[in-house]
């Protein structure tokens, strides 16, 4: 049976959301991934600064968006995935727009300079406030920032409900709240997988 999402298959695609399911890594899925890449072209951004970014999937859907002159800026802690990110990315012809950084994404963000179409952020939930606080000056007016897991299966709807790691359900709804309550920015939470926030500053 046709399904909407087979006319974004790929042999790589494949291989990357396979690895996900072998190794329980976390990445956003097709449909986000989907989501990601007509969010990118519809405000035609070519500079995008990732929070987080494992071994490249959301990379992989930016960097179809940014076409051949525009940019990635990736971020994570472990090189290999700097390696695995790489070899995917090299794959499908995306390579060559990415700058992959490894280190912490607020120091690295704090070291790159200049304004960003889009802002994305899933590195650790922790930090997601911070992170927003960070980004929202750095994002042209008519940019987006986006953040993946703001519904946090549901934790953030439920008082005392067990936390992965103590603060971080806490976080994420500071993080929610500041940016709804931005005047600056008009945001939406898209509740497919485990909550999207898509947040577009406002023109001057």
């Amino acid at each position: 049976m046709y399904t909407l999402t087979e006319q974004f298959d790929h042999p790589i695609l494949d291989e990357m959301e396979a690895f996900a399911r072998v190794r329980n890594f976390p990445i956003v899925g097709r449909l986000v991934g989907i989501s990601l890449e007509i969010l990118a072209k519809m405000i035609g951004a070519h500079r995008v600064f990732e929070f987080g970014s494992g071994y490249g999937y959301s990379a992989y859907w930016f960097g179809k968006a940014v076409g051949p002159d525009g940019q990635i800026v990736c971020t994570d802690s472990n090189p290999v995935n700097q390696e695995r990110a790489e070899q995917y990315l090299a794959a499908v012809g995306i390579w060559e727009r990415v700058k992959f950084c490894t280190g912490y994404a607020q120091d690295i963000f704090a070291q790159t300079d200049g304004m960003f179409d889009i802002c994305y952020n899933d590195a650790d939930k922790g930090g997601y406030p911070d992170i927003w606080r960070m980004a929202k000056e750095r994002i042209r007016p008519g940019g987006l920032y986006i953040a993946d897991n703001v519904l946090w299966r549901g934790r953030v709807a439920v008082d005392g409900s067990a936390d992965i790691k103590p603060g971080w359900t806490e976080a994420i709804r500071e993080h929610n709240q500041l940016i709804c309550k931005d005047p600056e920015f008009d945001a939406f939470i898209n509740p497919t997988r485990d909550g999207v926030i898509v947040a577009r500053r406002k023109m001057a």
